[in-house]
């Protein structure tokens, strides 16, 4: 199927999308969960977007949320000096596997940990702001069961569930351990790991957008910066460059997510969340990829034409 193919289905027709979905799905070799919701009229259309899923990374939304509260509040200077030690790295991109300590802003470690999902940077901000803080604005907004952790105790779950060192890199340890046994890891089970449904996910984006997730400066803190996130291959992919985008992606062995806000020029504005579990661990799945983008696409497509 290819993206010609795509926009010459009738995008009002709800079998038709539901058809180009399970197809893009299938193709791909994985299970597929898809929201989307209208910001300004409320229409929404959804694939398994009641299934919970594995976040992965799209949990640093709501750690970003918090921390721009409390720099809202005044409770946080975000010019703060916080220092990335070896406590926080376990090897990895950006600041995670850098070989020295890092010093920088708290408004920094917010950057790195939303434009590239820089892990340590990620943990240190987390406890900056405090879990409990974090776990209570989401009580408040309503997603008591959205799930939230610190990716140093998700890594410290796959040692101990694949009986390795605790005192070594994890991705260094990996090489030799099957597919299976990967696959079977805790982080891609939503039971075991943090977790949502892609309609819970798209209302946080929802209150975000809308400015009642807190602060007016706060929220428009988190759109500034799921604006500027480096990634290119999943949501973006599906979408001309006129659209503006704003994503948070998430990826652990078999999961390969993106959560975020396609703008067009015409003033639409959509929260899209897709969220697949593929059949494989392997750490390239530009077919994954690719799809989630065609899937938002499609979807977003079928809405906009007031779609049922």
């Amino acid at each position: 199927m290819t993206e010609h193919q795509l926009t010459t289905v009738d995008p009002r027709d709800g079998h038709g999308i539901t058809a180009t979905l399970t197809e893009l799905f299938d193709r791909a070799g994985v299970v597929g969960s898809l929201h989307v919701r209208d910001l300004d009229s409320g229409a929404e259309f959804g694939h398994g977007a009641d299934r919970r899923v594995v976040l992965a990374s799209v949990f640093k939304i709501p750690i970003a949320l918090e921390y721009a509260c409390q720099v809202a509040a005044g409770e946080l200077d975000a010019a703060s000096r916080h220092t990335v030690t070896a406590a926080y790295r376990s090897g990895g991109s950006a600041t995670d596997g850098c070989r020295h300590d890092v010093g920088m802003s708290a408004r920094d470690l917010a950057f790195l940990m939303m434009t590239i999902s820089d892990n340590a940077a990620t943990d240190l901000l987390l406890d900056v702001v405090g879990p409990d803080r974090v776990r209570a604005t989401l009580d408040r907004l309503g997603h008591e069961d959205f799930g939230v952790s610190s990716c140093r105790a998700l890594d410290d779950d796959i040692r101990r569930e694949l009986g390795l060192d605790p005192g070594r890199p994890l991705d260094d340890q990996l090489a030799g351990v099957s597919p299976d046994r990967l696959m079977a890891l805790g982080v891609n089970d939503p039971d075991r790991s943090p977790a949502a449904t892609p309609r819970e996910v798209t209302a946080l984006l929802a209150a975000l957008w809308h400015d009642t997730a807190g602060p007016a400066d706060a929220c428009a803190q988190v759109r500034g910066l799921m604006r500027q996130q480096v990634w290119q291959h999943r949501l973006a992919s599906g979408f001309p460059d006129d659209v503006r985008t704003a994503g948070k992606t998430g990826t652990d062995f078999a999961v390969r997510n993106e959560a975020g806000v396609v703008e067009y020029p015409d003033g639409g504005r959509y929260a899209v969340g897709v969220f697949l579990r593929a059949s494989s661990p392997a750490t390239r799945q530009p077919l994954a990829d690719r799809t989630i983008g065609l899937a938002a696409r499609a979807a977003v497509d079928h809405v906009r034409a007031g779609g049922i």
